[in-house]
């Protein structure tokens, strides 16, 4: 799913009218999409204000509108100008709304008292109206009343001016959700900011076609899992032309979808071996192994210094291991390289993918172990942690021409890696993450706020799951482990576009599992192992849902009673 910027937008639009497909078509698609996740997201909503625009973001409003009404809604349309105002397609959605349902009263605001008069006797009033009978049990804030932002949207670029400015501050305080359609009135849809000023405030977006850069960099809602969905309108495939060479992680998931071969074996998912732990350092290993397991490769080999052997064998009875020998301080030896050591237990196991670097440590000769393994092993390779470490200042030695190698960094390992600062690693994520991933003909996972998944050819992917509460130590080797698994299961062959998916899939459900862990518990108590624990759900969830909308952000909800009221699946 490409993201485009809101030019690319435009212009696919008007490839959509060469190709024969009205607007007016769109705009009624849009419309209903609106209300469609309205009745859906917000089913106790018995009154519906539509804040509506003189442009066609303000026509799908009316269209939403309409559509509402006809489904028993009381609803009640602002116009932000005169109808004479109004032209196009939009002011043909308004004369099918007037036609189709004559009970919409359609209010003119032409200008700032008109809409100061509005706001203190009518819709301010009703606001202070639903607080005064949520204190009587009578209504709730999320179910009672509704507000659908539609008055400007991709097209738009800031600051709001006029009406649309002096509105602000009634939405930014009335108690009722907004449901904004295409993007929060104000937010420029070129942002790759994560909060922007000057823009309506949002419980929920409904956008169309394809995501806009805001739509997958922003966070466009007020609560963390507030949804952003994307409805398909009829804008014909030809029609969608990116140069962003930038896409949507999550469309990657379908391929861990599939159900497995019945007649199949554990030979058949992979052989995933992961190298890690120091003296001491048990747990990193131990996590990666574990997420290896539960994402579904084959078979997992943990090979950890002898010291921490027995403590990574709790982790999991399933869990198959290899001692290796230790040096200085408890790190890995050089000696686990050398006659019947590391190499040739991963030729004797048939290993498919080596994970190498939670809780290695850099001290004694484990960056030299590291660099050499790296060097001598042509399997595909996941590369974390102290394992990226040991190429600092030598990163020209990470090559992964004619093979698959996975980069997992955080910010603070990418700067070592690129020799900059932290700061200046996160002035330019996307540039940076393509630059050193084409460069170096590695993949690279750049982790934080929209992990980046930049692949050799230039492509990025970003990745929209995920939340505060995975900031707690253990995450990235979590997501390792799940790598390594995902390219064992999917990637054999090392073909480009199935190494692509496989690493995208493992960022989105890494992230994906975590948002199940903290809306099922809290963010404050969510630890890394809790993030496997619900991998299951993860992995049924579907991102689409009865309406045929794509959840780009957010969690969609299912009725309460079925067990899974923070995420329908299946």
């Amino acid at each position: 799913m490409e993201i485009l910027t809101a030019a690319e937008m435009g212009a696919a639009d008007r490839r959509t009218g060469e190709l024969g497909v009205a607007v007016s078509h769109l705009m009624e698609n849009a419309g209903g999409a609106v209300a469609r996740f309205c009745l859906r997201q917000y089913g106790a909503a018995r009154r519906v204000m539509v804040l509506c625009g003189k442009g066609n973001n303000g026509g799908d409003g009316m269209v939403a509108a309409r559509v509402l009404a006809q489904a028993g809604i009381s609803v009640e349309v602002l116009l932000l100008g005169g109808t004479d105002e109004v032209k196009g397609d939009a002011a043909a959605a308004l004369a099918r709304l007037r036609a189709a349902a004559p009970e919409v009263v359609v209010r003119e605001l032409v200008d700032d008292s008109a809409l100061a008069e509005v706001l203190s006797g009518g819709i301010g009033a009703r606001s202070r109206s639903l607080q005064d009978e949520n204190t009587k049990g009578q209504a709730t804030a999320s179910g009672g009343d509704l507000i659908v932002d539609a008055v400007v949207g991709t097209g738009f670029k800031p600051p709001l001016r006029g009406l649309p400015a002096a509105m602000l501050e009634f939405v930014a305080n009335a108690s009722m959700p907004v449901v904004a359609v295409d993007l929060p009135s104000g937010w420029d849809a070129d942002s790759i900011d994560q909060k922007v000023e000057g823009a309506y405030r949002a419980d929920a977006v409904v956008t169309f076609t394809s995501p806009k850069l805001a739509h997958v960099f922003g966070h466009l809602t007020d609560a963390t899992f507030g949804p952003v969905v994307l409805a398909e309108i009829g804008t014909p495939t030809e029609a969608v032309v990116s140069k962003t060479g930038l896409h949507w992680a999550g469309a990657a998931k379908a391929i861990a979808q599939a159900p497995r071969d019945v007649n199949a074996n554990k030979g058949k998912y992979g052989h995933v071996l992961v190298v890690g732990g120091s003296y001491g350092t048990a747990g990193a290993p131990s996590m990666a192994s574990l997420a290896a397991l539960r994402t579904g490769a084959g078979l997992v080999t943990a090979a950890v210094p002898k010291s921490v052997l027995s403590l990574v064998a709790g982790v999991a009875s399933e869990l198959m291991l290899a001692p290796l020998q230790e040096g200085t301080e408890g790190a890995v030896s050089l000696e686990n390289l050398s006659g019947g050591g590391l190499l040739a237990l991963i030729k004797q196991k048939r290993i498919s993918v080596v994970a190498i670097g939670p809780g290695l440590s850099t001290k004694g000769e484990a960056s030299e172990f590291v660099r050499e393994l790296v060097a001598g092993v042509k399997l595909p390779m996941v590369i974390d942690a102290d394992a990226l470490n040991a190429f600092d200042g030598k990163a020209e030695r990470l090559n992964g021409a004619g093979r698959v190698m996975v980069l997992t960094p955080h910010p603070g390992e990418m700067a070592r890696l690129a020799g900059m600062t932290i700061a200046e690693v996160e002035k330019d994520r996307v540039g940076l993450a393509r630059r050193f991933a084409t460069e170096h003909k590695v993949t690279v996972v750049l982790k934080g706020w929209r992990t980046l998944v930049a692949h050799p050819n230039g492509r990025v992917a970003v990745n929209t799951t995920g939340n505060p509460a995975m900031a707690k130590g253990g995450s990235g080797d979590i997501l390792t482990g799940i790598c390594a698994a995902m390219l064992a299961q999917y990637a054999g062959a090392g073909e480009a576009e199935d190494v692509a998916r496989a690493v995208e899939a493992a960022v989105f459900l890494h992230g994906l599992a975590g948002d199940f862990a903290a809306m099922k518990m809290d963010e404050h108590t969510v630890l890394a192992t809790d993030t496997v624990a619900h991998l299951a759900d993860a992995f049924r969830y579907r991102v689409q849902d009865n309406d045929g909308l794509t959840w780009i952000c957010g969690l969609r909800p299912r009725p309460a009673g079925t067990g899974h009221e923070h995420g329908e699946i299946g």
